[in-house]
């Protein structure tokens, strides 16, 4: 009789124990935590739909029945890269190229896009949905929608605010295309109504960055519910030790090689603890700085993703390339001021507590600065900058998250957490550099392998 219980009980225990149904299973991997800097090998991760729902060693293998295994042969398995800082825009004209080029973010680990904004926002969010629904290739997309600005923006598509009534009719509008964020730009925004758009912002619990008129503050601003800001030009303001004096015979743009020669560690030190104590987020885009600060002297007809631009998009690029022949004509050029001081600025912004976000700038009007790469780009030049390997690789997947509240989300490779997650040969946590090994992009519950994935949307 016992011999028959004994037999019961492990019948039962048996059939309790069925494999658990999942779409994905990825075994052999070594799994990455950026966060602790810790490493973690044989683990198998499970994936069902858009969620990893366990994550464990490779004897628990047993547990499950997956509609596709990929063994990872003990590469290494970590989330996937956020862009910070790209637009989409153009005009109806340029749509189709701008959407071309979604899979070459993922080609290079990008499973995550903040667009900054542009004229083409009806597309954007409609493809942010196709993306959602399986239905397009590409990162998950956060978008500003249009940019907020004054009368006459300067960019295409932007919403004009010269009045209160204009913020809450501009602020209406983004919610109701239910844009992810509130990005400002600084083309004729008075100081007054930057300070308004901020406080009704806040009002409504929208996270707001951009630019910002140089007659402004970014400590006052920050007192209003300023959430960051995107370049490092209105920080370095606040750091010059002659910035009133500046301002009294200076504006807009014409204020930043005198910020940049009167910019006090000192005073910069006040300044980043401040906004640290806001839990500030700065976009600092080094990379497209250093690019456009030798355009004028360098040849660019041989890049390797130039090919995949497409030609009015390249067409674009002119632009900002006669302005740097301008520049260079001038004998002057504020980016010979400017980028050294943005450098030095980065290690003493980390140390006081800013939050530090990757951003590329990519997309039509910036020359060269190519979707995906220029990421990579941008985490070499953090690192140039001071920060560690490590500090690098989370201003991306760590710190995107954040601004949008999502660090419970995304970040770490965890059960409950969204798989967006990339495959490496080699592990980035060495250098920034073994990100050039990814092989594979986990997007939407599917193995993307980088090698089958086209340079352009077919």
């Amino acid at each position: 009789m016992k011999k028959l219980f004994l037999l019961f009980l492990i019948t039962l225990i048996s059939c309790n124990n069925d494999p658990e149904k999942v779409d994905l299973l990825i075994t052999n991997a070594t799994v990455l935590d950026i966060e602790q800097n810790k490493k973690w090998v044989n683990r198998l991760v499970a994936i069902r739909n858009d969620t990893i729902v366990a994550v464990k060693t490779m004897r628990d293998s047993d547990e499950f029945i997956a509609d596709e295994t990929y063994d990872a042969k003990g590469n290494f398995l970590m989330p996937g890269l956020w862009d910070n800082h790209v637009h989409f825009r153009g005009g109806d004209s340029l749509a189709s190229e701008n959407r071309d080029l979604l899979p070459l973010f993922l080609k290079y680990g990008i499973t995550t896009v903040r667009d900054a904004g542009g004229d083409i926002s009806k597309e954007v969010f409609k493809w942010k949905k196709q993306i959602e629904n399986k239905e397009l290739t590409g990162p998950r997309i956060f978008s500003s929608g249009p940019k907020l600005d004054g009368e006459n923006p300067a960019w295409p598509g932007s919403i004009s605010v010269t009045s209160e009534n204009d913020v809450e009719l501009g602020l209406d509008s983004l919610e109701k295309m239910n844009a992810d964020y509130v990005k400002i730009y600084d083309g004729s925004i008075t100081k007054e109504m930057y300070y308004e758009i901020i406080k009704e912002a806040e009002k409504r619990k929208l996270k707001v960055t951009g630019h910002m008129p140089m007659s402004a503050d970014v400590t006052e601003a920050v007192k209003f519910g300023l959430d960051g800001t995107e370049h490092l030009y209105y920080v370095m303001k606040a750091a010059s030790v002659k910035k009133d004096s500046i301002e009294k015979v200076n504006s807009g743009y014409s204020m930043i090689i005198p910020l940049a020669q009167t910019y006090n560690d000192s005073v910069a030190k006040i300044v980043f603890d401040e906004l640290a104590e806001a839990d500030f987020y700065v976009t600092p885009t080094l990379h497209i700085g250093n690019v456009l600060k030798e355009l004028a002297d360098t040849d660019h007809s041989e890049d390797n993703l130039l090919e995949y631009i497409g030609p009015g998009i390249q067409k674009s690029y002119q632009g900002r390339i006669n302005s740097a022949k301008r520049a260079k004509e001038s004998g002057t050029s504020m980016r010979d001021f400017t980028e050294d001081v943005f450098q030095k600025m980065i290690r003493p912004m980390y140390n006081s507590g800013i939050k530090i976000l990757a951003g590329s700038d990519c997309g039509p009007f910036n020359s060269f600065i190519y979707p995906g790469e220029s990421l990579h780009e941008e985490l070499k030049a953090l690192e140039d900058a001071g920060l560690t390997t490590q500090q690098a690789l989370l201003t991306s997947i760590r710190n995107g998250p954040r601004f949008f509240d999502l660090q419970n989300s995304f970040v770490k490779v965890k059960e409950g957490r969204v798989a967006d997650l990339i495959i490496l040969s080699e592990n980035p946590m060495e250098k920034i550099d073994n990100l050039k090994s990814i092989e594979v992009v986990v997007n939407k519950g599917r193995i993307l392998k980088v090698s089958e994935l086209p340079e352009k949307t077919p």
